[in-house]
């Protein structure tokens, strides 16, 4: 396969992927059942706020209490593996033809929840947007690129129920944070999205500064090789598929980043944003001072992320007008 290649066959192979996990969902008759708790899986609000706070005192960890005229649509199956349920939640503002953003958690590829973004999700939703947060299969469960299948999938659930749930199916943005960044928009240049929103998820996993971390020998194996099922000189291919940076083309879903100060997680970004501009693609960025990776669970960081994200989908010609 030619590095040039990338584009048009892994999104082949997404697609052929998601056909087949549609016939097999559609097969299926089984109930749902949830996996068992997984001790190790710690990235959550409450544990990063006990890391952080020490040298952050004044962050608080953000709400995601509902607002007048939010409601909470929980617990959708968006597709089945058997017995696996995979689900999302809707933050749905009351109005018609809402534009849509499909929220995306971190954790390393191997961990993390959805409800670490309710509060984004209910910030938009405050806003006038229909917010989604996701769940997919971690590194444990399935390697890569199940998680971007599953992402894509979700995108899929939205846009058949539009209808049903008053969303505009030609308005849906990818976005996520962490790990989630990364897969966001993996899902969103090799998918159909209108935008992408990159918040602190790298770029392009064979870049120096990623694999100083993401490739680490003391690390057996690191969160990035879990995923991909070997080190980098293993499994080189997988590695440089999966790094957005490989489908910068002319027409693909303009990109914001939201970085923290924490360089190793803008791998790749501004190499893709370079990229992007010569391919008369609309990027744009806003790194955050003195922050830490994570911060947008926290405020005060959420809401500069939040009003970011809708200025940003705002100047999307295909995608935003003031609400």
């Amino acid at each position: 396969m030619r590095y040039s290649d990338f584009d048009d066959e892994v999104s082949m192979r997404l697609f052929f992927a998601a056909v087949m996990l549609v016939l097999h969902g559609a097969a299926q008759a089984a109930d749902c059942v949830d996996p068992p708790a997984d001790p190790t899986n710690t990235y959550d609000a409450q544990h990063t706020y006990d890391k952080l706070a020490r040298d952050y005192p004044f962050i608080r960890i953000a709400g995601a209490e509902l607002p007048e005229g939010v409601r909470k649509v929980a617990d959708q199956t968006y597709v089945q593996y058997g017995s696996r349920c995979l689900k999302l939640d809707m933050y749905l503002p009351a109005g018609l033809r809402m534009p849509v953003v499909v929220l995306v958690h971190g954790g390393g590829w191997r961990s993390g929840f959805r409800s670490e973004f309710a509060p984004m999700a209910v910030r938009l939703a405050r806003r006038g947007y229909a917010a989604v947060t996701v769940s997919y299969r971690l590194s444990g469960e399935a390697p890569y690129p199940a998680a971007i299948q599953d992402v894509q999938a979700a995108v899929r659930w939205v846009r058949e129920h539009a209808d049903r749930y008053q969303l505009d199916p030609a308005r849906i943005a990818l976005a996520g944070g962490s790990a989630g960044g990364q897969i966001a928009s993996l899902a969103g240049v090799t998918g159909d999205v209108q935008a992408i929103i990159n918040i602190d998820g790298l770029s392009d996993f064979t870049s120096e500064l990623a694999l100083k971390y993401e490739d680490d020998p003391k690390k057996n194996p690191s969160a990035a090789g879990a995923w991909f099922g070997g080190r980098y000189a293993e499994k080189s291919a997988l590695w440089r598929e999966a790094s957005p940076i490989n489908y910068v083309k002319a027409g693909m879903p303009p990109i914001l980043f939201i970085g923290s100060a924490q360089p190793r997680f803008s791998a790749g970004r501004d190499e893709m944003m370079a990229k992007m501009s010569q391919a008369g693609v609309k990027t744009d960025k806003l790194i955050l001072p003195d922050t830490p990776h994570s911060f947008w669970l926290f405020d005060p960081w959420l809401q500069p992320t939040v009003d970011a994200t809708i200025n940003f989908l705002v100047s999307v010609p295909t995608f935003g007008h003031e609400l």
